[in-house]
Order: structure tokens, then sequence, then C-alpha cells
């Protein structure tokens, strides 16, 4: 009797190892049915992706470059005309002050 219960033992000490040791091992058990999850990233994209499988909804950097100039120049022509505009006012008004 104490042989059997040694060998139920060590049956039991072995079949717990081997459970414990399992997530160690990378040994799962396939899934039920569930796809594997995506690894989320810190910037939100895998940098290994290749360039074809990046997010389509991107935008071109080019592009927005291009839009960032042309409205910079708006922005100077549009300052370029107040600044002429404050300098004939002021032009003006030292004018006005000599003949007060």
């Amino acid at each position: 009797m104490p042989v059997s219960r040694r060998h139920a033992l060590a049956g039991f000490v072995g079949v717990a190892g081997i459970l414990a040791a399992k997530p160690l091992l990378g040994l799962q058990a396939p899934s039920s049915g569930t796809a594997p999850r995506a690894r989320v990233y810190p910037n939100g994209r895998d940098p290994n992706a290749p360039p074809s499988l990046e997010d389509p909804s991107t935008p071109n950097p080019k592009a927005i470059e291009l839009a960032n100039q042309k409205a910079l120049r708006a922005d100077i022509a549009k300052l370029y005309e107040m600044a002429s505009d404050l300098k004939d006012q002021v032009l003006l008004a030292n004018r006005d002050v000599r003949f007060c």
C-alpha cells in the first residue's frame, strides 16, 4: 500500500509540475475559436509593418506641408497689408499733428 501511495503522489506532483510549467514554456492549449488579439503599440501602429499595410487614413506629410505653406503665404500677405495700412494711418496722423 505505501508503494502505490508513493506512485500516486509522484504522479500527482508530476502532473502539477507540468501544469505549472506549461505557461512558462509557452505550451498553451489551442484557443476555443477566438482570434488572437492584436498587440497594442504606444503610437497606435506596428513599427515593423510594411508600408503597404499602413493605415490609409493617415494623411500625406507632403500634402500637409503644402497646405501649411499656402496658409503661411496667405497670412504673410494679410500681415503685409495690415502693416501698410498702419503705416499710412501713422503718416496721416503725423501730418495732422503738424498742422494743428
